[in-house]
């Protein structure tokens, strides 16, 4: 997975796509698919639907809504020519009432005609921009999935949906820290600006050694700890709810869209055929 890692940080978009359709690729997708859109994805029956599109809206920095699919259509066509939900994600989380069930690489045998597909922005999408700034970005650089949290920060609660925010961390030169925050508020649909910046603790976080999901990062004498909201925080909303099927990423493996990470909405007009 290394070597395709390394080949697809350079690849098109399709051959990215594709690798991961195929099941070449499996692995996180920190640091493909530059300058297009990663998404969070969350599938679940239409039945609660509009609850968790409530909760999206009332929770717009860790659930940045970017797309949502028709009922029992696993084709995003708003986010891409020729996404499928099914399987161009690279590893899936599989719940059933609540419980984390198993994981996947393709969902084709559960998807139904009664699921809806929702697509939340993720600041894998500003990692880029902190690239091009010459600001390190530790995972990207040692391949390996950011560090996430769950933190003591209520999020807005909406019909059965409810829970803690997720951050996600990442370690910032302390004399860069007002530019990574003003170049990640420029990016609303993957996050924006930081939730938190300094001591773990002020938001219920303990050893930034062991996160709840990813890999631990280090933060260096001269570095500060940095937070952002992450679209993990509907799987715990998901966990809460207790639903008899939700389906999600696999924490860091996104789906990868065809919307440009600069644009200004994210639903453009991609032919269906």
């Amino acid at each position: 997975m290394s070597d395709t890692y390394q080949q697809l940080k350079t690849s098109t978009l399709a051959a990215t796509r594709g690798a991961i359709r195929t099941g070449e690729y499996a692995a996180h997708t920190a640091g493909l698919g530059k300058g297009y859109l990663q998404a969070n994805l969350a599938i679940l029956p239409e039945a609660y639907a509009l609850d968790f599109m409530r909760y999206c809206q009332r929770n717009p920095k860790p659930c940045p809504l970017a797309g949502v699919s028709d009922t029992g259509n696993p084709n995003m066509f708003t986010l891409g020519r020729d996404i499928d939900l099914r399987t161009d994600v690279p590893a899936y989380n599989v719940y059933r009432n609540g419980k984390l069930e198993r994981d996947a690489t393709d969902i084709s045998d559960l998807w139904s005609s009664d699921l809806v597909g929702f697509a939340l922005g993720c600041s894998f999408t500003f990692e880029h921009a902190l690239q091009a700034a010459g600001i390190p970005v530790w995972h990207i650089e040692n391949n390996t999935t950011v560090p996430m949290f769950r933190s003591n920060i209520d999020t807005v609660p909406a019909g059965p949906f409810s829970g803690k925010m997720v951050v996600s961390m990442r370690s910032v030169p302390a004399d860069r820290v007002d530019e990574v925050t003003a170049i990640s508020r420029q990016f609303p649909l993957a996050h924006g600006a930081p939730v938190h910046v300094g001591d773990p603790e002020k938001i219920g976080l303990g050893d930034l050694s062991a996160p709840e999901w990813g890999d631990p990062a280090p933060v260096g004498a001269d570095e500060i700890p940095v937070f952002w909201a992450c679209g993990v925080t509907p799987q715990v909303a998901i966990e809460a709810a207790k639903l008899p099927l939700c389906i999600t990423h696999k924490p860091g493996h996104m789906l990868i869209t065809d919307i440009p990470e600069d644009a200004e909405t994210p639903v453009m007009t991609f032919d269906k055929s």
